[in-house]
């Protein structure tokens, strides 16, 4: 009974073991790798949030072409005063008591960058001046509304080129933001096929650990029997041992592969994770006239260089307005009104309409060339990025070739590499049972164990290159050629 205890209490600690490990242990596909990636990988994240900033720029200068609502209240106010009167030649003492406030309404107007303002200032006073012996008190209500409008002449519209400004870094940075989207998808997708290989490799190597200790065993049985020279029992043990260091690096390189893809994905180092993936290889045929056309159609760094000459030439013709002939007009039209009564503020003579135009022009004389200098300067910065352009064309063109003519080698060499692991299989195989009849040294079998794990691990890593390849042609024409659909990242993240 007391053993049946321990070996029981031995298995429920055997399970609880089982049990944490397997909970410690992440299991991640290469989708779950990249959702992951979308919360937490760092460049991603910052990225992002530059794509929300620019938003937000963008939201708050709409909203300030809208009607802008203003006030100001004064309470209370109260001075005293003593000045000189030239007129009488006497002094005189002013108390003055007052309250008052203003509301104004402003409005942008887009079109013509000129603005309209709506403003209403409303007071009452209590004045009491004193002149010897004698004083006087003046009590009354003030009100003045008027309707203006401020209007730039001959200059650029500001206030719209600083919306498209706005607009343009808007897209842009959304299209960055995709752009970092892709290349974190590419950059995951390699680390992922990296931990993949190794994991593949560790199983590799193991294989031939046991093997070697499979075959160490049989040669110790058969010198023990005198059927065998001990040289073969020291080859087998150089052999087990080598097998053992092989497995042993490969669990180093697993673990550092691992923790690269872990720093990519922005999860705990200390976290133990555990990679499944398919590389069973479909061979597509790819039109390179339509790949290419797929790229240039779509690539959103065309459509970067494309903002970047679009700014360069508001740039120009912000350059053009420095040291310009410039103007400006105001319109006002108002009515003020004062009384004692508040009913009666513009019920009388003292009510009066207030129409104001003011004009006034900026001339410019002589800035040394310095407007000139800066406008070619300007045309230069366009030329470079019409240039830009037209080589972001050809590198996309070119990339595309070179991705295409790779995936075509690598489909054929997918195709060898099946057929070398069949036939270093079936000779292991063979070789095997030679060894066990003591026609092959241990040296010779090793070689042979050597030429198998090595054909295994080339067509795990040319499948892998496959698929990469073919994920590196999916950003470049940004069409999905395994499922035949277009890729549209710019509109999902604009929704």
């Amino acid at each position: 009974m007391f053993r049946l205890k321990l070996k029981f209490v031995w298995f429920v600690f055997f399970l609880i073991e089982m049990s944490f490990f397997s909970f410690a242990q992440v299991t991640l596909t290469i989708e779950q790798a990249l959702e992951i990636a979308e919360e937490n990988n760092p460049q991603l994240k910052n990225s992002k949030m530059n794509f929300e900033r620019t938003q937000f720029l963008l939201e708050a200068e709409r909203a300030s072409l809208k009607s802008q609502f203003s006030m100001t209240v004064n309470p209370v106010g109260y001075s005293i005063n003593r000045r000189f009167d030239e007129r009488v030649q006497e002094w005189y003492t002013t108390n003055t008591l007052s309250s008052g406030g203003s509301f104004q309404v402003e409005q942008p107007w887009l079109r013509t960058d000129g603005v309209f303002r709506l403003t209403n200032r409303f007071s009452w006073q209590d004045v009491e001046t004193k002149i010897g012996s004698s004083s006087q008190t003046n009590d009354r209500f003030q009100n003045n509304l008027s309707l203006r409008y401020d209007q730039p002449l001959f200059t650029y519209n500001r206030r719209k080129m600083q919306l498209e400004r706005l607009e343009y870094q808007h897209e842009n940075s959304g299209i960055s933001y995709a752009l970092q989207r892709l290349n974190t998808e590419n950059r995951i997708t390699s680390q992922f096929y990296q931990v993949y290989l190794a994991q593949n490799n560790l199983d590799i190597t193991q294989e031939e650990y046991e093997n070697a200790k499979t075959n160490y065993g049989i040669i110790v049985d058969k010198v023990h029997a005198d059927l065998s020279a001990r040289e073969e029992l020291f080859q087998a043990e150089v052999n087990l041992a080598s097998a053992k260091s092989s497995v042993e690096s490969k669990i180093v390189s697993l673990e550092n592969v691992k923790d690269a893809l872990k720093r990519t994905l922005g999860i705990p180092l200390n976290e133990d994770i555990n990679v499944i993936a398919n590389v069973v290889v479909i061979p597509l045929i790819v039109d390179p006239s339509d790949a290419i056309e797929s790229g240039l159609s779509s690539r959103m760094e065309l459509r970067q260089r494309e903002i970047d000459k679009e700014l360069a030439e508001l740039g120009l013709i912000t350059t053009k307005a420095l040291n310009e002939f410039k103007g400006d007009l105001s319109i006002s039209l108002g009515i003020a009104g004062d009384d004692p009564n508040f009913g009666r503020i513009y019920g009388n003579e003292n009510t009066i309409f207030t129409p104001t135009i003011t004009v006034s022009f900026n001339v410019p004389i002589f800035d040394w060339g310095e407007k000139k200098a800066r406008i070619k300067a300007q045309e230069k910065a366009i030329a470079i990025t019409e240039m830009d352009y037209e080589n972001s064309k050809i590198d996309i063109e070119l990339n595309i070739r070179q991705t295409i003519r790779s995936l075509n080698n690598l489909r054929a060499q997918i195709g060898i590499e099946e057929k070398k692991v069949e036939n270093a299989q079936l000779t292991y195989e063979l070789n095997q049972i030679r060894y066990r009849e003591g026609d092959l040294t241990g040296l010779q079998m090793s070689q042979y164990q050597v030429q198998l794990s090595n054909a295994r691990m080339s067509l795990v890593g040319a499948q892998i290159e496959y698929k990469i390849e073919l994920l590196n042609l999916k950003i470049l024409t940004l069409y999905d050629f395994e499922n035949d659909k277009p890729i549209v990242p710019v509109k999902k993240i604009m929704q």
